[in-house]
């Protein structure tokens, strides 16, 4: 049945591309006027090009009667339902092409390749106009429908905003806007940087356009939290403003071990102790050869047999050991969770199995293997930790470091932020959930009141007074940012804010993975310079009922960008530029404007100048 759909499905697109530059005739009748009833006589004919979804690429003849009595004009079926005004493409054809672009992330020779099976020839220049056109509609769009969005949001008992920022390289810096339990973009902005004067006029705008939010969830930022708290105040406004725990423990980590896990891991490059291993491990793996797939398995049945005597084998089998030996000492970062610092301690993780490997080439070198060429790869590989195993520097750091990061881990249960932490994360209307996360404040709580207690005030112990210092310097300027998730509801029941922003986080990991698997570029400073911020709105519909609310479904969209051109809203767009705030970030227009030639010659015809000044 499935062969059978396929085929009909190729003999269908066969016969609508066997159409393609057919004249289609739409004249309208000659007779009597409806109005007077004269004579109608024909006044004009044309033929203009058109290119749909539905018909393919046609001839389109259109003529215009005038009545003779009252002068009255009539044309034939109006194609403003199809066609933008002066457009070859139907609106059908921008809205696929938009969604194969920014809902399917494909690149143009890919929509080029899916329009022509269908029978809808474009060039790659044309997709690139065709997706921007796409988004200026459904901006648009999502401008027009704001009351009916407003009063859905209003419908929940509010929407609480998330408000975050991405970029990359410090370039393309996306601003976005989110309805948290709608899991709404409500509004995108490229900005040059993040700055207070330029996001709270973007603040302003939401609250217009959407309501005042019951909740601003935010960073830690000094821009962020700046613009957050002259919006509340300008607004009068009783708003909980709040602050992200995964942000505020993140800073906290990074204030508390940043300087010693940097210190430790320039004590590591000094001593070259990765390069030195990677190229014992090359050194090896070149000793061994072809051999190498059955020393693998020579190694694994050593590992499987245990050995009271710890000796290290002998030949092939040998060097496979301290080859594997030297790999697991690189393959610290196993130990951690791919969290990133400071919630992984890469180099304290890498110390650890420097003194344990050290410790155990103790063993196995007590007594000598009978192979000289092992013996000599295990002296060689204790050579290079050697110098891991010693008080100063390493073994001092470390002790600092590990005993900051045992504060950092009491924080973090406290606020149940683990590897597999609580979900709290999630909105939630049960009282439950709203009873666990008094409990988290209740353990911050405590923790902040042991913490006072275990500070020395004095003598030796400096060290524990300055990392006691870092964590309550944190609980008391962001403390009373952390609470406040429940929001009353106006039917007296409770709703709870996601305590973190995790979920816009989310949305940005899962757009920057699209553009990569689209672009097949890992790093995307061009392409987030280059993307237009209502491709962040684009996303929006994958949400049913953000669809349901704009255009009914997504094949109702064409229809919807044509009543926006009746109407004569579709240049109503966020997307015109603000008067830019100087910043750090040089903008696209003004680095192609400074790095021509002419501006060069100028600058330097006037330097070289000996005119004397006046």
């Amino acid at each position: 049945m499935r062969q059978a759909a396929r085929q009909l499905e190729q003999d269908y697109g066969a016969r609508l591309r066997q159409t393609t530059g057919t004249l289609v005739v739409m004249q309208r009748r000659a007779g009597a006027c409806p109005d007077c009833g004269g004579t109608l006589s024909v006044e004009k004919t044309w033929v203009r090009g058109g290119v749909t979804m539905a018909h393919g690429r046609a001839r389109i003849q259109q003529t215009v009667c005038c009545c003779a009595r009252c002068h009255q004009r009539y044309g034939a079926k109006d194609l403003a339902s199809m066609f933008p005004e002066r457009s070859t493409f139907g609106y059908d054809v921008i809205v696929r092409v938009g969604i194969e672009r920014f809902l399917r992330y494909r690149q143009r020779a890919e929509i080029r390749a899916v329009l022509a099976s269908e029978g809808v020839d474009v060039s790659e220049a044309e997709v690139s106009l065709l997706g921007q056109r796409f988004l200026q509609y459904l901006e648009a769009l999502h401008i027009a429908r704001a009351p009916e969005l407003r009063a859905a949001l209003a419908s929940d008992g509010g929407w609480p905003m998330h408000l975050d920022a991405t970029g990359e390289d410090g370039r393309g810096t996306l601003l976005v806007v989110y309805a948290g339990w709608r899991g709404w973009v409500l509004g995108a902005w490229k900005v040059p940087t993040e700055r207070a004067d330029v996001i709270l006029p973007r603040l302003e705008q939401m609250a217009d356009r959407f309501g005042m939010p019951c909740a601003i969830m935010r960073d830690l930022g000094r821009a962020v939290t700046e613009a957050t708290a002259t919006f509340v105040a300008k607004r009068k406004s009783a708003t909980p403003i709040l602050a992200c725990h995964t942000h505020f423990l993140r800073d906290v980590g990074k204030d508390l071990m940043r300087k010693m896990h940097d210190e430790l891991r320039g004590r590591f490059r000094y001593f070259k102790v990765l390069p030195r291993l990677r190229s014992l491990v090359r050194a090896l793996g070149r000793r061994l050869g072809p051999a190498l797939p059955q020393t693998r398995q020579a190694v694994q049945c050593w590992l499987d047999h245990s050995d009271q005597d710890h000796r290290l084998p002998g030949g092939q089998q040998g060097l496979g050991v301290v080859r594997a030996i030297a790999q697991w000492v690189l393959d610290f970062p196993n130990d951690g969770l791919d969290q990133g610092f400071p919630f992984d301690v890469p180099m304290l993780d890498l110390y650890g199995r420097c003194i344990e490997v050290l410790a155990a080439l103790d063993a196995f070198l007590r007594t000598a293997p009978t192979d000289a060429n092992v013996h000599d790869a295990a002296e060689r590989l204790h050579r290079i930790l050697k110098p891991v195993d010693c008080e100063v520097p390493f073994a001092q750091i470390a002790a600092r470091l590990r005993a900051r990061r045992a504060l950092f881990h009491e924080l973090r249960d406290a606020l149940r932020l683990g590897p597999r932490p609580a979900h709290l994360t999630r909105s939630r209307t049960d009282q439950g959930a709203e009873v666990e996360l008094e409990q988290v404040r209740d353990a911050v709580n405590k923790l902040t009141a042991s913490l006072r207690l275990r500070r020395p005030a004095r003598g030796p112990a400096r060290e524990t007074r300055r990392a006691i210092d870092i964590v309550l310097d944190h609980l008391d300027r962001h403390g009373h940012h952390l609470w406040g998730h429940a929001i009353r509801l106006p039917d007296r029941s409770s709703r709870l804010v996601p305590r973190t922003n995790n979920d816009l986080e989310g949305f940005f990991r899962d757009l920057k993975h699209d553009e990569r698997r689209r672009s097949g570029r890992r790093i995307l400073t061009q392409d987030l310079e280059h993307l237009p911020p209502a491709a962040a709105l684009a996303r929006n519909l994958k949400r049913p009922d953000y669809v349901e609310i704009l255009c009914g479904s997504l094949a109702d969209l064409p229809t919807a960008f044509a009543h926006l051109d009746a109407a004569g809203l579709a240049c109503t767009s966020d997307l015109a530029p603000d008067a830019e705030t100087v910043s750090r970030s040089l903008p696209i227009p003004d680095r192609d404007l400074v790095r021509t030639d002419q501006m060069f010659l100028r600058i330097n015809g006037a330097a070289n100048s000996r005119a004397p000044r006046r």
